[in-house]
């Protein structure tokens, strides 16, 4: 499912400057990834008798302020979305080590590969300011149930990466 979410990725990217035209300028497709959130996030709280976490995973706190997030360039909300995303990412991949269960494993699993790839796909957004630098530090919490990552995962999506897509798409899809 990685491979397949990265081969649609690079299908939507327009060679050369590496801008993410058609994936930006097919509002469907965002609204495909916000399903699949959801859709993730419902299947792990139906998996039976997740573990508490016993090294809990630190999340990054999503939640922003549309007025502040308007003024922000694209390259800083890029940025921010990257340094969430690789603490996401971080936090699925260490509670993937502490979830034995099947149902829950393989749902975390799904998650690190779709944040995964939406991190690596950021990252080859060509903009002035040059490549992303990792050592960021984003606003975070730490949580020790396992729906956590789902839930924060999901508000992402649904939150700063649809805007940021969509103020893509201003500039993007004339």
């Amino acid at each position: 499912p990685g491979l397949l979410l990265l081969t649609s990725f690079l299908l939507h990217v327009e060679e050369g400057r590496a801008s993410p035209i058609r994936l930006v300028c097919d509002n469907r497709l965002i609204q495909k990834y916000i399903g699949e959130a959801k859709d993730m996030e419902k299947k792990a709280g139906q998996c039976q008798a997740l573990p508490t976490l016993s090294c809990p995973a630190v999340l990054p706190l999503v939640d922003f302020s549309l007025q502040q997030w308007k003024s922000k360039s694209n390259e800083t909300k890029r940025r921010e979305i990257l340094c969430d995303l690789a603490l996401l990412v971080g936090a699925a991949a260490g509670a993937q080590g502490q979830v034995m269960q099947e149902c829950g494993a393989r749902q975390l699993s799904q998650l690190y590969q779709h944040a995964n790839t939406f991190l690596l796909l950021l990252q080859t957004f060509s903009w002035e300011a040059g490549p992303w630098e990792p050592g960021c530090s984003p606003r975070s919490i730490e949580h020790s149930h396992v729906t956590g990552i789902f839930l924060t995962y999901r508000q992402l999506v649904q939150g700063k990466l649809r805007f940021f897509f969509h103020d893509l798409a201003k500039d993007l899809c004339k």
